[in-house]
């Protein structure tokens, strides 16, 4: 298929799809006449790269992940390390999660000094 019809498929743009093929996360075929010609396969896989990305993980992070990934919809690991990078991924996220709710924390105090001062 080529790139519209991937596009319409998955629900991610062209311009993506593009950006996903220099990153190395798609490789697809190329006619002589320049055409991009992706395999059904291609859709599942961006699929995954999209999961990945709203699990906050970056590029090379996922580049990293993708061979290490089922072909499901849903990533499910089959490599040891993947799972730990996973947990020390998720771990940083809980630790700015933390942050920003004491800095939350902080700024309620502040605003409700200001109620009772006023």
């Amino acid at each position: 298929m080529r790139i519209g019809e991937l596009s319409r498929r998955t629900g991610v743009s062209e311009r993506a799809l593009r950006y996903y093929e220099e990153q190395g996360l798609l490789r697809p075929e190329r006619r002589p006449s320049g055409y991009r010609v992706y395999r059904d396969a291609d859709v599942s896989e961006v699929r995954r790269i999209r999961v990945l990305l709203a699990a906050g993980l970056g590029i090379a992070q996922i580049a990293q992940a993708l061979p290490c990934l089922t072909d499901d919809d849903l990533p499910t690991p089959t490599c040891p390390e993947l799972v730990a990078e996973l947990v020390r991924h998720r771990d940083r996220i809980g630790e700015a999660i933390d942050e920003l709710e004491a800095t939350r924390a902080n700024l309620d105090t502040i605003i409700s000094a200001d109620r009772k001062a006023g």
